[in-house]
């Protein structure tokens, strides 16, 4: 289902009296048009796809829960990324880490840990490293999914101010990769 009939079909079935059917067929909807997406979102966050499941799992979850504070169908797809994200962050806050014997002199250094001749790990990295202001509308359009105008709209600036600073971050992770 297009995000335009998805945006028509909640219109109309929240306009009828709200009953669970209605409440499963709009979830089911939500599910259905947005779960590639949460999949690709919660990858590139976990960098696991096992963790990337759990994580649109709890994702799915927590909406189907809150799904009468959405009032804004249009939003349906920034509420589950901010719901996504914060499951994420709330991933870490649970995680209780385990002190080791073992010296900390003797632990290899991150940089040699990690096999960086993937393309995928040079890649990620690079990401990361971008400023904010690139990265940001970077994630959202590849990973998000979202258009030059909703991500305008998201961070507050023109669409022409999106396009300069997505040709930036390209330009930026030419160089660093080429690097």
């Amino acid at each position: 289902m297009s995000n335009l009939a998805l945006v028509q079909t909640w219109t109309e079935q929240t306009t009828v009296e709200a009953s669970p059917a209605n409440n499963n067929n709009l979830f089911n909807e939500l599910v259905s048009s947005y779960s590639k997406d949460l999949q690709r979102y919660a990858h590139w966050l976990a960098g696991d796809k096992h963790t990337a499941e759990d994580l649109v799992q709890e994702t799915l979850l927590r909406a189907w829960k809150s799904l009468h504070r959405l009032q804004n169908p249009k939003a349906a797809k920034g509420w589950l990324f901010t719901i996504l994200r914060r499951e994420n962050a709330r991933r870490f806050e649970r995680k209780q880490l385990q002190e080791s014997d073992i010296p900390l002199e003797t632990l290899e250094s991150r940089d040699n840990y990690y096999d960086t001749s993937t393309e995928a790990f040079v890649l990620r990295r690079a990401i990361e490293e971008l400023p904010e202001e690139y990265r940001e509308p970077l994630v959202q359009q590849v990973i998000g999914g979202y258009s030059q105008k909703e991500i305008a709209d998201r961070l507050g600036i023109t669409s022409a101010g999106v396009g300069t600073r997505l040709f930036r971050a390209r330009n930026k992770l030419k160089e660093a990769l080429v690097a």
